[in-house]
């Protein structure tokens, strides 16, 4: 079997993979880049660890095969992470212990940035609508739920950017 490079950006950064063919965007970025955030759960689209935004859109990763993702952009949680600190979301879901065991949250903000991007105001049921392909076994959603909708109410907060905003970066 012949192994294909498939070039993307992967945020703001163009990459290389050589990898056989049908290989799931999620393995590339686990197993290639060293990119662990992304989740590798039920490897059938049923969970929602592996959520990733392809060019602003969140998708899930052990569906995807990384042949789609040629000449498009790649957004992983690593990526939303600025250097200085952390993403306003990532930040907001540590305030509001929107995590547990973790394990589904790297899923969780990347489909958050991916709402709030679209819809920086989302309603309650907008939220809860948007979660349902993704799976927490721990917090009971509330958590979650409770930070999307504080963070699309929030003023200075810019979810779909890296650097923090407003008072944030005055500090």
């Amino acid at each position: 079997m012949t192994s294909n490079i498939v070039s993307f950006a992967l945020g703001d950064r163009q990459v290389e993979v050589m990898v056989r063919p049908m290989t799931t965007l999620q393995i590339a970025l686990r197993e290639h880049l060293g990119q662990t955030g992304t989740k590798d759960g039920c490897r059938q689209g049923g969970c929602g660890s592996c959520t990733v935004l392809l060019d602003g859109e969140p998708v899930l990763s052990c569906l995807l095969p990384i042949e789609e993702v040629a000449g498009r952009r790649v957004d992983v949680v690593e990526t939303i992470t600025p250097p200085q600190g952390l993403h306003p979301l990532q930040q907001a879901f540590l305030d509001q212990f929107a995590t547990q065991c973790g394990y589904c949250t790297p899923g969780m903000i990347m489909l958050g940035v991916g709402l709030l991007a679209h819809n920086p105001h989302p309603s309650r049921d907008e939220v809860v609508e948007a979660l349902g392909g993704n799976l927490c076994r721990c917090t009971g959603y509330e958590p979650i739920v409770r930070v999307l909708e504080a963070a699309g109410a929030a003023e200075g907060i810019a979810v779909g950017a890296t650097q923090p905003v407003g008072e944030e970066a005055a500090r």
